[in-house]
């Protein structure tokens, strides 16, 4: 491999899982894709269509049955221990004994960074996602939108070069999904992380991708790519025309998928 390496690549991925009673679940079947580095690309689909499956093999959360994935021209494992990548989950999953700083530090504390290092790096972070003022406080004592802050800040905080997000701000009201969404692209623009994010949300997914990957029912297959380019995105492309030709190109490809269409060519916009 010459040059710069994909952030991810996933060539031919199979994934089966063995139930107790000796039968099998087919989770995903022949996928293939690749993230460029400094990309956002978002997964969507039908619930139980394997995205959450896809995110966790390139995490090396698991393995796969069939296929290759490297992270950054590495296996996921070599890539999880050189910490390459950052994840966040739908629940922030913050020690409740911890403090704010002490939870965005745990990362570095867990691989050696001393006393210092530590602290200059959470001080940073802190900034980024505008708690300095909480950084004392412990879990129980913030919102939800903060907690999730707290959460993308700890993935953040070896540098890594890609964020893997399972549905981050799932579990969030409307206003403060919307407002963290802004704050992420303002995370992604300031660090230059790739991304791959699992929604069920198509706007969710429109407001912040690059591109939007759909996904078929089980097996999970890739039945089409939308492309997306927003001169800036911002509040004001919520309300833009190319937002919602976005969100409906990416609906009418979902209900294609949901009905069992086969694979589609990528739609350029």
């Amino acid at each position: 491999m010459t040059g710069t390496p994909v952030a991810v690549s996933v060539k031919a991925v199979d994934k089966v899982f063995r139930t107790r009673k000796g039968g099998e679940v087919h989770a995903l079947s022949d996928v293939s894709l690749d993230v460029a580095p400094g990309e956002f690309v978002s997964l969507i689909g039908p619930s139980g269509c394997g995205k959450s499956t896809l995110m966790r093999l390139i995490a090396d959360l698991d393995g796969v049955s069939g296929g290759e994935i490297e992270v950054f021209g590495k296996s996921p494992e070599q890539a999880r221990k050189d910490q390459d990548y950052g994840i966040a989950f739908q629940q922030a999953g913050l020690l409740p004994w911890r403090t704010v700083r002490a939870n965005i530090e745990l990362p570095l504390e867990i691989h050696g960074v001393d006393a210092r290092g530590r602290k200059e790096r959470s001080d940073e972070l802190l900034a980024l996602i505008g708690l300095e003022d909480f950084a004392d406080h412990h879990p129980d004592q913030l919102s939800g939108g903060m907690k999730q802050r707290v959460a993308i800040a700890r993935a953040m905080a070896e540098r890594p070069r890609l964020l893997l997000m399972d549905e981050p701000f799932g579990a969030l009201d409307e206003m403060t999904r919307e407002h963290m969404q802004n704050e992420l692209v303002a995370l992604c623009e300031e660090t230059g992380a790739a991304v791959v994010f699992v929604t069920h949300s198509i706007p969710e997914a429109v407001f912040l991708s690059d591109r939007v990957v759909v996904m078929s029912p089980r097996p999970g297959r890739i039945t089409g790519i939308v492309d997306l380019s927003f001169a800036a995105r911002d509040e004001d492309l919520r309300e833009d025309a190319a937002f919602y030709e976005g969100v409906t190109a990416v609906r009418t490809m979902l209900h294609g998928a949901e009905a069992g269409a086969g694979p589609r060519g990528v739609e350029n916009r």
